[in-house]
């Protein structure tokens, strides 16, 4: 039997300069032995749009054993045909401008005894098993990993090992080593729309995504002091270069590059045009490098019916002789999605003002560290 769940999008994250929404799958492949009634097997998957290029996490748990070469693909199809992502042209895993696909794939080497495969560990010659790999040989036959990338296995197999040590399987069973976790990804072609799902699946695509879109992998490696399993954790490092598709955010702010006084702190913004307002939406100051949207320093409500400006008050001053910014809170997409120019609230003047308020702090809900504006009564 099969089993597959689809989940909304979990949540959102959008600015101008990278936007999110993640949403995951589950697909599970029911196995059929007495002792297996809930399958182990399956993929979940999470994707964002980065830069306006949306890409794509997959993860597996593939079928085990040597003779499953054939159903860890058809799994695999399975597994990419269940996992639809709902809204943006990228609906299917594939259709998305990056993919990393990674975990228990499960994939064995094939010919070669324990014994061979063993020596040719001990004495460091892996080429000679890369040749025999079962997914290294699967991705010049089929159609459904045309465009994988791999980098080269420079570390030992990672299965099977007793638990708690070293050693490779002394089991009556005597798994053969094997690179069963990997971490491969894939770019999508450019020059041509994004492909249906289906017609990705039917004949597979070329793995260059053209213009600046580039995938570097810096690391590839395997962590083998670890003992807690019969697998060794694989991690790979990459950087990601996109051309800048979002150029425009969703709400520019205008506000006077010095305050010295009351009336300089006013700010003005506009919307682009699909925006959609909230009465929970806010501007905010924060310090220049702030990290977090409730990192800030005041904030007033920039409520719906407010026709595009809001000013802060004396209380609402930064106490601090440095450099600010001004953010735009956008209650329904739970991000800051506009930016100002850097500010520069404290002057000479404003500084008897600061010494005049003294210390005074913004009021802030019992019980919590920083003012929640969600929880605010307007």
């Amino acid at each position: 039997m099969e089993a597959a769940v689809n989940a909304c999008p979990l949540k959102k994250k959008v600015n101008e300069f990278m936007r999110m929404c993640w949403c995951f799958s589950y697909y599970s492949r029911r196995c059929c032995s007495v002792h297996s009634l809930q399958g182990n097997k399956g993929g979940v998957s999470a994707r964002m749009s980065v830069f306006g290029h949306p890409v794509c996490f997959l993860n597996c748990h593939l079928p085990a054993h040597m003779r499953n070469l054939e159903q860890r693909m058809e799994d695999f199809e399975s597994i990419l045909q269940q996992q639809q992502f709902e809204g943006g042209a990228a609906t299917g895993v594939l259709d998305h401008d990056v993919v990393f696909w990674f975990g228990d794939l499960n994939f064995r080497i094939e010919d070669y005894d324990i014994h061979v495969v063993k020596c040719a560990i001990d004495s460091n010659k892996l080429p000679l098993l890369w040749e025999r790999d079962q997914l290294n040989m699967a991705k010049s036959t089929e159609s459904i990993l045309e465009g994988f990338l791999e980098g080269p296995l420079k570390f030992p197999p990672t299965y099977k090992f007793d638990v708690g040590t070293h050693t490779y399987d002394t089991s009556a069973k005597k798994r053969k080593p094997a690179w069963t976790d990997r971490i491969l990804w894939r770019l999508r072609r450019t020059g041509s729309p994004v492909p249906t799902h289906n017609a990705a699946l039917q004949r597979g695509l070329t793995s260059w995504l053209g213009g600046a879109t580039k995938v570097t992998q810096h690391t590839y490696e395997s962590h083998m002091g670890f003992t807690v399993s019969d697998h060794k954790p694989v991690s790979a490092m990459f950087s990601l270069h996109f051309p800048f598709r979002v150029d425009m955010p969703l709400v520019e702010l205008q506000a006077n590059k010095e305050w010295f006084k009351v009336s300089d702190a006013t700010v003005k913004f506009t919307f682009v045009s699909n925006y959609h307002r909230s009465s929970w939406d806010w501007v905010a100051i924060y310090k220049v490098g702030f990290r977090h949207h409730k990192d800030y320093q005041a904030y007033v409500w920039a409520k719906a019916e407010h026709s595009g400006q809001v000013s802060f008050s004396e209380e609402d001053f930064a106490r601090e002789d440095c450099e600010y910014i001004l953010g735009f809170y956008s209650h329904n997409m739970n991000s800051i999605v506009g930016l100002s120019t850097n500010i520069q609230p404290v002057s000479a003047p404003f500084g008897q003002l600061r010494d005049k308020l003294g210390r005074r702090q913004h009021p802030r809900p019992a019980g919590s560290e920083l003012p929640q504006p969600e929880s605010q009564t307007h």
